[in-house]
């Protein structure tokens, strides 16, 4: 019965949402601090049936902001993109709170950022000093809920957000010390992130199990150089998995047609569906022996 309804879901989100999605309960808009200590963050919470304690997942928005391009202005909940909306809603109906992290907004960026403007960001949104201290600042807020499993959260990023979880996940990630599977997350995924980062790229050894699903295709970041850090972490004993889809893009999760469109982009969704969906399983709904 998991899987036929694991398969049904894949189904609405490759398609895009599916019939009910825009008429779906928004997710409810939260605030909560960064472990930075000063900004106030802006989370959208996607909430499963029943009373709980559920397992959770914090989402990481890539470059352009948790926000659709077509929201002209308007940062909210019913303004999401379709990608985050689907991937939240697939976590919602598998039985997972799921809480999306909008680091730009509170920051003056709601926007996000245009493509090839990596150098330019300012220093306040970094993805190797700043957005892991909204990690943690999420699955603090998450910890001190009642019908959330403190011990068992994980973590999701696309992109930018992507950079940001494997930087939160390495033993010398900022806002942790000493970090386990216990005290930190569970596991990660990350979905084709750029892999040249100072923070990782000589060393990464992460504390928890990270699966990275990389797009050959990938015009904005290098597969090869996620291939390498994968390499490399992995024979430092790191438990670090890596699935590269083939002729699929950066991006190729977006629900939207244009993406989809593509066979590579369709085939490369479902299946990260399914992987993402296992590791969560194994990690956060089984209870070690």
């Amino acid at each position: 019965m998991r899987s036929a309804r694991l398969l049904a879901a894949l189904g609405v989100l490759v398609l895009g949402g599916g019939a009910g999605a825009e008429s779906a309960a928004a997710p409810e808009t939260i605030r909560f601090p960064s472990a930075d200590g000063t900004t106030s963050l802006v989370g959208f919470l996607f909430l499963p049936g029943g009373p709980g304690p559920h397992p959770a997942i914090v989402l990481l928005h890539g470059r352009s902001g948790p926000y659709s391009s077509l929201a002209r202005g308007v940062y909210a909940a019913a303004t999401l993109s379709g990608r985050h909306l689907a991937w939240g809603r697939f976590w919602q109906e598998q039985g997972y709170v799921a809480l999306l992290v909008d680091s730009f907004g509170p920051r003056g960026y709601p926007a996000g950022f245009p493509r090839d403007s990596y150098r330019q960001r300012p220093a306040a949104v970094s993805e190797q000093t700043v957005r892991p201290l909204d990690a943690y600042g999420a699955l603090a807020y998450l910890r001190a809920r009642g019908d959330v499993m403190g011990d068992r959260v994980g973590l999701q990023g696309w992109s930018n957000g992507a950079m940001t979880a494997l930087v939160t996940m390495s033993d010398t990630a900022p806002g942790i010390t000493g970090p386990t599977p216990a005290t930190g997350f569970r596991a990660a995924v990350a979905l084709y992130p750029g892999c040249n980062m100072e923070h990782v790229k000589q060393r990464f050894v992460p504390y928890a199990p990270v699966l990275m699903l990389i797009a050959s295709a990938d015009d904005e970041v290098s597969p090869k150089a996620c291939e390498s850090l994968a390499e490399r972490s992995r024979a430092a004993g790191a438990p670090v998995e890596i699935v590269v889809y083939d002729g699929a893009e950066h991006n190729f999760d977006d629900p939207g047609r244009a993406k989809q469109a593509g066979e590579a982009n369709r085939r490369a969704t479902a299946d990260a569906r399914v992987r993402a969906a296992r590791l969560f399983e194994a990690a956060l709904k089984r209870r070690p022996d």
